[in-house]
């Protein structure tokens, strides 16, 4: 397994600790992590003697989502940079949820977009106490991506999913508890060692039997995981390149309010 710029990868006696690695850019989604992404957890799953995961994030913050500087620059010709991206991304993103391994995840400051759907795929997330968790999607006037409908859905129900997304939330991490997106709450200066510690001891767990649970649990899921995937890519390749999504960008970058027109 092989660290690029912007995934870094660890093993340490059958546990792989992947760490996103680009904290001064708050860990964004964009090409190049699509691209790295999907080749990390195509070496995961060919890893024979994996036994668990370690999902982690180098900084101050987990992951600020899609990289809004680089679509900002390219805002009126989003649609075939989207199906760019998401074709990786999303071929990453399946194979990285069915890794037959139990998957742990610290997040600290903000998770927002793409990295909530991330995370939510996970099987155990911890967050830190002053972790705020968001969907800006509809704030940006894009449609989610990233198996959002699905993981957020499995983890909160259609309900409380939908009002999420459309209402763009940032939850802190009690909310988030409550709403169930994330499993346990950990001091800020202990998330990093308890995640890890909870990590090891699935490492030297009953490996042929977590990855049994997680496959019975997936199958029931498992068609319309790669449906939904294929159809937020689609969807948000045909949302990005309306006026509203161009707008959203641009107010963003300019930190100021959006005005929409619907169209």
């Amino acid at each position: 397994m092989t660290s690029t710029d912007t995934i870094r990868i660890e093993l340490q006696d059958g546990l792989a600790i992947l760490s996103l690695a680009q904290p001064a850019r708050g860990n964004p989604f964009d090409g190049a992590f699509g691209r790295d992404f999907k080749q990390a957890a195509a070496d995961l799953l060919n890893c024979a003697e994996l036994r668990a995961v370690l999902l982690r994030a180098e900084g101050a913050n987990f992951s600020f989502g899609g990289d809004l500087k680089a679509f900002y620059p390219a805002r009126d010709r989003l649609a075939p940079l989207v199906r760019e991206w998401t074709a990786d991304l999303h071929m990453g993103l399946q194979r990285f949820w069915r890794l037959p391994v139990p998957v742990v995840t610290a997040i600290q400051g903000y998770a927002m977009g793409g990295g909530v759907a991330l995370l939510a795929g996970c099987d155990v997330v911890l967050a830190g106490a002053s972790a705020r968790i968001g969907s800006a999607f509809a704030q940006l006037g894009f449609s989610c991506d990233s198996g959002s409908t699905v993981t957020l859905t499995y983890r909160m129900g259609v309900a409380r999913a939908r009002r999420f997304v459309l209402l763009a939330e940032v939850l802190g991490s009690e909310d988030a508890l409550r709403a169930g997106l994330v499993d346990q709450i950990v001091a800020d200066d202990k998330l990093q060692d308890e995640a890890l510690a909870l990590a090891r001891k699935l490492a030297v767990g009953p490996t042929v039997a977590y990855g049994e649970t997680k496959r019975l649990f997936m199958r029931a899921g498992a068609a319309q995981l790669e449906a939904q995937l294929e159809d937020e890519a689609l969807t948000l390749a045909r949302v990005s390149a309306t006026q509203d999504a161009q707008e959203g960008i641009a107010a963003q970058v300019e930190r100021r309010k959006p005005a929409f027109q619907g169209r």
